[in-house]
């Protein structure tokens, strides 16, 4: 076998291995290896944080060197966010068949590669090429983790281990935020490309040694069976027909379309918060810079505690039912962002709370969202919905940066709270028809039927 097929042969997903027949052994590795999943999926994704959000903390030293106009370096960002899109959605496809272990690891590796060749940058187009290149590895990161998730915890209990692993996103990006700004401070905007990227490197190699396949290919039996009792339901079955998967779970699955039309809505809210905050308190608020930093310091803090609230209180209370949550959460985010229209100019105290709050309840339905469409799509196509739902949300972050910038020129910035607020109140009606919606009747197909 040449090394072409050898690492063809590591992607695919591994077959069931020889069961293991004494429950004291299943036990024991089952609680092993969930914790294992779980803190390496957590601090891999993570890891894909470091060289992925370095770039903002470097764009301001990248465009007085090269001296770009916010338009041109306008082009790196939007070029690259409409590959990070497909990519997620095509690397979600991919994901339902590929061995998570190597598919996450190979992402990893390879975005770091590409940040090292980014560091030795110049020049506009080489710019925009590499950074959509970064963002094509940089999809892999999220499929791989949904298939372990989904495959290492059961329906009622996954909102949680979820709502754990969702943090990687703000850890990841709380430190790269201050270490890349402390790096292009002391050493110049290159370093802050060069030593994530040998970080993660080594971080490629640690997932690798930490990861494995599903429950079934180390001979222990499916997630719902050793924690429910019951039967499995789906599986990610590499033998059934791709086509007759993916159209049933998820071209003929409208349930997951109206998710990922919530999505996109959601997307317009969060993105737009992140992107826009800091220039709307300076332009309509009078805020200064540091006091816009600390108006906004708690929004991604708060994001850690709502979607970990919103899996425990889907998974304990409405029993694995993600409607319910999903809906009272949106309508938080409708009122906190009405809020913004009464908060006075200067009140940095409670332009915080506001943001504090519009974290903690948007994040709930953003990491919800996916939670649902892998529960909708079952197992056997559970990375591909969620691909698809980040297809719709980045698309909706896509519009959200042009709709805002003309809508704040035009009308001001009440124009785009507007926006963000009727994109709230679309993403709560979406929602709403999932309310009854529960993951147990879904997972329980049989994933070779066409």
């Amino acid at each position: 076998m040449s090394s072409g097929q050898r690492i063809i042969a590591a992607l695919r997903a591994q077959p069931p291995a020889p069961p293991v027949r004494d429950a004291a052994e299943i036990d024991r590795l089952y609680r092993q290896w969930r914790v294992r999943v779980l803190y390496a999926t957590t601090t891999g994704y993570a890891l894909y944080y470091l060289v992925r959000k370095n770039l903002s903390m470097a764009a301001k030293a990248i465009t007085d060197e090269f001296h770009f106009s916010n338009t041109q370096w306008g082009l790196v960002l939007s070029v690259a966010t409409i590959v990070y899109a497909l990519s997620k959605f095509l690397s979600g496809v991919i994901g339902d068949r590929a061995n998570p272990r190597y598919l996450l690891a190979l992402g990893l590796l390879g975005s770091a590669l590409v940040n090292l060749v980014f560091g030795f940058g110049a020049g506009l187009g080489f710019f925009v090429v590499w950074w959509a290149i970064n963002n094509l590895f940089q999809g892999a990161g999220v499929p791989p983790c949904v298939r372990l998730l989904t495959s290492w915890f059961s329906p009622r209990e996954i909102g949680r281990a979820w709502g754990i692993w969702n943090a990687s996103h703000q850890i990841g990006g709380a430190v790269i935020a201050v270490w890349a700004g402390w790096m292009v401070s002391h050493w110049g905007w290159r370093a802050a490309f060069w030593v994530p990227a040998v970080l993660c490197l080594v971080g490629g190699v640690w997932l690798i040694n930490r990861l494995r396949d599903a429950p079934e290919a180390m001979g222990l039996p499916p997630v719902e069976q050793y924690r429910e009792g019951r039967a499995a339901g789906t599986v990610a079955d590499v033998s059934a027909p791709f086509w007759g998967v993916f159209k049933r779970y998820i071209l003929g699955n409208p349930w997951v379309w109206v998710v990922s039309a919530a999505n996109f809505f959601v997307y317009i809210v969060r993105i737009g918060i992140l992107d826009w905050a800091p220039k709307y308190l300076q332009e309509a608020k009078g805020f200064n810079l540091k006091d816009a930093g600390w108006a906004l310091s708690g929004f991604e803090l708060a994001g850690i505690f709502g979607a970990y609230a919103s899996g425990w209180i889907s998974d304990k209370v409405f029993n694995g039912r993600r409607g319910p949550v999903s809906v009272a959460f949106m309508l938080f985010v409708i009122v906190f962002v009405a809020a913004l229209f009464a908060v006075p100019r200067g009140q940095v105290l409670a332009m915080s709370g506001v943001f504090v709050a519009i974290g903690f309840f948007v994040y709930g339905p953003q990491m919800l969202i996916a939670v649902a469409a892998a529960d909708f799509a079952t197992k056997a196509a559970a990375s591909s919905a969620v691909g698809l739902t980040g297809l719709f949300g980045y698309l909706g972050a896509t519009l959200c940066g042009i709709t805002t910038g003309v809508l704040a020129d035009r009308f001001g910035w009440d124009g785009v709270l507007w926006f963000y607020a009727l994109s709230a109140v679309a993403a709560f009606v979406l929602l709403l028809t999932t309310w009854s919606r529960r993951p147990t009747a879904a997972w329980c197909s049989d994933p070779k039927e066409t």
